[in-house]
């Protein structure tokens, strides 16, 4: 069911629903643990058999829900790295739970005092070793709601375009710590045949049809 309807979160009511659905006891509050893109958060018990939690403490952790629900803004920027060979560079992450798997292009958050150029630059030399001459034009523009870590983020993304001869990656920090396994280079049927996730989801024929049409005349929204 959340894989059809996509909710922002799911709420259990008790640590036991949530022990019925997943097979491990957690602790109240937002989990790591995700179903896909919806992030899930577990309340106290309002069973009377749970008398020992007062009503204050339900009460606080049904405001702490009610204030987790509005995601916390955050700005990004990402490389769409092509090759002479026109494969596309992405980066394989991992949900630390439940080892669920999705590709992305190289990049991430832009931290206090950064511009996109600057941030850019910093997670190209950390992802893969990349060290960026010019950051190349905005293409796609993004905004997405997901969670990571227990947090519930909105990421408004911006994607420049990159092209390289080539590039043998080696990251200059530990990817595993960023939940980072791996990367690879994609031919593009390879990415239009592919039944891993993939994000954003059209990322195989945004691709093409850059490749093919050249640069829009302005950023494109790939945020569905």
């Amino acid at each position: 069911m959340a894989q059809e309807l996509k909710p922002r979160a799911i709420a259990f009511v008790g640590k036991e629903a949530y022990r019925g659905s997943f097979g491990e006891r957690p602790e109240l509050g937002p989990q790591v643990r995700t179903l896909g893109s919806t992030a899930l958060f577990v309340l106290p018990s309002t069973s009377p058999a749970n008398a020992a939690v007062p009503y204050s403490e339900r009460l606080r952790w049904f405001r702490e829900l009610h204030a987790w629900l509005e995601p916390t803004p955050r700005e990004a920027v990402r490389a769409i790295v092509v090759d002479a060979s026109e494969r596309v560079l992405l980066m394989r992450f991992e949900n630390p739970v439940t080892r669920q798997a999705w590709w992305a292009t190289p990049g991430g958050g832009i931290e206090p005092g950064e511009d996109d150029e600057v941030a850019l630059r910093r997670e190209l030399l950390e992802e893969c070793g990349l060290e960026l001459a010019d950051p190349g034009p905005v293409v796609w523009t993004r905004e997405h709601v997901f969670p990571w870590q227990g947090e519930l983020l909105r990421q408004a993304e911006r994607f420049h375009l990159l092209r390289v001869e080539s590039h043998e990656l080696a990251p200059t920090i530990d990817l595993a710590a960023e939940h980072v396994y791996g990367h690879r280079w994609w031919a593009l049927d390879e990415l239009e045949a592919t039944e891993e996730r993939l994000a954003p989801r059209a990322l195989a024929t945004g691709v093409r049809a850059l490749l093919r049409d050249g640069l829009p005349a302005v950023p494109l929204d790939v945020s569905g």
